[in-house]
């Protein structure tokens, strides 16, 4: 099923792997210094800067082709209620899932993979599920790769017969770049409002937001989740406690900013001149930023486990 992505993904020439991580600049200030009401709620998160490109099943991406057993079918989603708004029913012929993430443990040395797994595959059903907070379907998996790779499946997967085109992801490569953020939304109760005059004072004297420069909301792993509105946080099914954040897939990736790479930079853009929360992305690359879903507008898909349960249950969430 041809993508929306494919003209304009034609006419670029793409990386095909991995690039490393990207240089960043540092933050302007110390977050527990200015506002120790802060202290302790630092988190460690690897930003993955998805681009268009042309990965492989070896590679981490987002959209790409996965490394799948070929003893293993393709998941399909055959949920008698999806459906793509504004269009005929789907009818009773399963939908194909499609690839979302693709991570290899040696790429994102913070991510704390199950025993005896080094990959991480996230594909879903790209139709609208009522019943699942009106967003795509995921299907989560851990795997080894080494013995998926000797026996990996030939060919191209199922590709879906009608899909929802906010939830078909464009190839991208990933540069996982681990960094350190603070919380937004998931401050604790009742505290932005009492630091809301602080912040604007920030904003005021130094010419930035601590929003804007101290977190994130862009495709990451760890860390906080990239929420457009506020914190739903899951719980486990089986025993109760609130799961750990594991990724968030994002409509929205840095095009200016502190958070936008150091090489991304419009070269025209004095360096010295232009402090790093004002930069402006090279025009000329910015049509390869992301991988091309808006997820309702500007929202995102957030996932979640929890590690004290054996089998590693998880769930996510969806917001606009």
């Amino acid at each position: 099923m041809p993508s929306r992505h494919t003209q304009q993904d034609a006419a670029r020439t793409r990386p095909t792997g991995p690039t490393g991580p990207r240089p960043l600049a540092p933050i302007p200030f110390d977050v527990e210094a200015v506002f120790p009401e802060l202290a302790g709620t630092a988190r460690e998160v690897t930003l993955l800067y998805p681009r268009a490109g042309e990965p492989g099943p070896g590679d981490s991406s987002i959209g790409g082709p996965l490394l799948w057993p070929a003893d293993e079918p393709w998941p399909m989603c055959a949920e008698p209620d999806h459906y793509k708004p504004l269009d005929a029913p789907v009818g009773p012929e399963p939908v194909a899932m499609v690839p979302v993430v693709q991570l290899y443990a040696r790429d994102v040395p913070g991510l704390v993979f199950p025993a005896g797994t080094d990959l991480l595959q996230l594909l879903w059903c790209p139709l609208v599920h009522e019943d699942d907070q009106y967003a795509a379907n995921p299907s989560l998996h851990w795997r080894s790769a080494a013995p998926t790779a000797a026996d990996a499946a030939a060919g191209d997967p199922p590709r879906p017969h009608t899909a929802e085109e906010d939830y078909l992801p464009r190839p991208c490569t990933l540069s996982p770049t681990p960094a350190v953020e603070y919380p937004n939304w998931d401050m604790p109760e009742g505290l932005s409002e009492r630091l809301d005059e602080r912040f604007e004072q920030l904003e005021e004297e130094r010419g930035f937001c601590h929003f804007d420069v101290a977190t994130t909301q862009q495709s990451k792993v760890g860390g906080y989740p990239g929420w457009t509105q506020g914190p739903d946080w899951p719980d486990c099914a089986d025993c109760g406690a609130r799961m750990e954040h594991l990724l968030s897939v994002t409509a929205t990736e840095p095009g200016r900013g502190r958070w936008l790479p150091l090489d991304d930079r419009d070269p025209r853009q004095d360096p010295a001149g232009v402090p790093s929360w004002r930069a402006e992305a090279d025009p000329g690359g910015l049509a390869a930023f992301g991988h091309g879903m808006d997820l309702g507008d500007c929202g995102g898909m957030y996932f979640f486990v929890c590690r004290a349960c054996p089998d590693i249950p998880y769930a996510h969430r969806y917001d606009c």
